[in-house]
């Protein structure tokens, strides 16, 4: 039996004016979703614990299986692994967003125009990063690059105990009520400032404006954490664990767990990945032997940060059309045995362009043994069956054991 996990970050979502008052699950066509669906077991699970903050560190832990309340450490170290950052037990990761802020003079004054500076591209990212590491004084501190947007900043013998602000938790907002805070949070706001001085001339920044793209004007810094306990996927699976997702934070869980990480040219994250490259690295990773595979894919969530109904509902079909129409023929024509799991790890409303802690909507096929199903995969199908799950990483016991 082969088992596979196809992850649609953010998907799920509340009803949407310009879409008629409908969700983008709910206008996108997907046929091939909903084929799956129509013969398949369909609820809704709570992946994101009430003690927990409704992130895609969190909610990811728990679609694969592992508890958050019991491994959870913040999302920057996992990032940290995925980077080949070998991290001390003193060690604070802390996630480094190059963002675009306004332009006001004084910089508590400004406003996050941008959480991802244009969907920055990685090598442009690096060089800045690179810039950064520098002129800014790191002093007890290192600086990495990941990809696109996404570092991350280590403070060796750090300190946990400081309040940040996810800057996607923001967009449009003023600052001034989501600096860094607590003991230290004077020195990583002083961090933040100097890098808005170093970057707003930076020839790389002058050419993005020329091109009418936004610069990354500044660092942001969030998701601070010490080094993850994550329990080994084999070790309480028996199974051989495959992840392949464009986004550092889904790398470093799987790496963390003892799972492969594949690396697919052309993934990035957003609605121009490589959707077919990403779908034939699964089918790859089951031919190498891999028994389970965590195929994530970022976009939906993107989309709903930007607030772009239309796009994420472009999104959905894309991934309908390019990548689950392609797995079910290729895994049918292998004649392979195989388990779905399809499913959003958080919504991310269109509304509020963040995170929310709603149940997810998920659905489990088995080729082996279809049922019946839901005509359509969307929130509200998904909730009227009334199977639901209290805790979510109970998914992974549900796919693996679905009869």
């Amino acid at each position: 039996m082969k088992y596979l996990v196809i992850l649609m970050d953010g998907m799920a979502d509340y009803p949407v004016p310009e879409l008629g008052g409908k969700t983008p699950m709910e206008v996108a066509a997907k046929p091939n979703i909903d084929a799956l669906a129509a013969h398949g077991m369909v609820g809704t699970a709570k992946t994101v614990p009430d003690s927990l903050k409704p992130g895609s560190d969190v909610a990811n832990l728990a679609v694969m299986g592992f508890d958050p309340e019991r491994c959870y450490s913040g999302r920057s170290p996992l990032e940290a692994i995925s980077i080949g950052v070998d991290m001390a037990d003193t060690d604070v990761a802390i996630r480094c967003n190059l963002v675009t802020l306004s332009d006001e003079p004084r910089y508590e004054d400004r406003s996050m125009v941008d959480y991802s500076s244009g969907e920055l591209d990685t090598a442009t990212a690096a060089a800045l990063i690179d810039y950064l590491k520098a002129n800014l004084s790191l002093e007890g501190m290192d600086l990495y690059s990941g990809v696109s947007y996404r570092h991350c900043l280590i403070w060796h013998n750090g300190n946990s105990d400081i309040s940040f602000t996810p800057p996607h938790d923001i967009s449009g907002r003023k600052i001034a009520d989501y600096l860094p805070k607590g003991e230290y949070g004077e020195l990583f706001l002083q961090l933040q400032k100097r890098s808005a001085e170093l970057l707003k001339d930076h020839p790389l920044n002058v050419e993005r404006r020329r091109q009418g793209k936004n610069p990354a004007t500044s660092m942001w810094l969030w998701g601070n954490g010490t080094k993850p306990k994550i329990p080994e996927f084999r070790a309480e699976t028996g199974l051989n664990g495959a992840v392949i997702s464009a986004v550092d934070l889904l790398k470093g869980i799987g790496i963390a767990a003892g799972m492969r990480s594949y690396d697919v040219p052309g993934a990035t994250g957003n609605i121009d990945t490589n959707f077919r490259g990403k779908a034939e690295t699964v089918v790859q990773a089951f031919e190498d032997g891999a028994d389970y595979v965590y195929l994530h894919m970022e976009a939906p969530d993107e989309c709903g940060h930007q607030g772009n109904a239309a796009l994420k509902t472009k999104s959905i079909e894309m991934i309908d059309e390019i990548v689950v129409s392609y797995l079910v023929e290729e895994m049918n024509a292998r004649g392979w045995d195989y388990r779905i799991l399809l499913c959003p790890d958080h919504p991310t409303p269109i509304v509020t362009r963040t995170h929310a802690r709603d149940p997810i909507p998920f659905m489990v096929y088995d080729s082996t043994t279809p049922v019946d199903g839901v005509a359509t995969l969307t929130e509200k199908t998904a909730a009227a069956t009334g199977l639901y799950l209290p805790v979510g990483y109970k998914l992974r016991e549900l796919l693996l054991n679905s009869k």
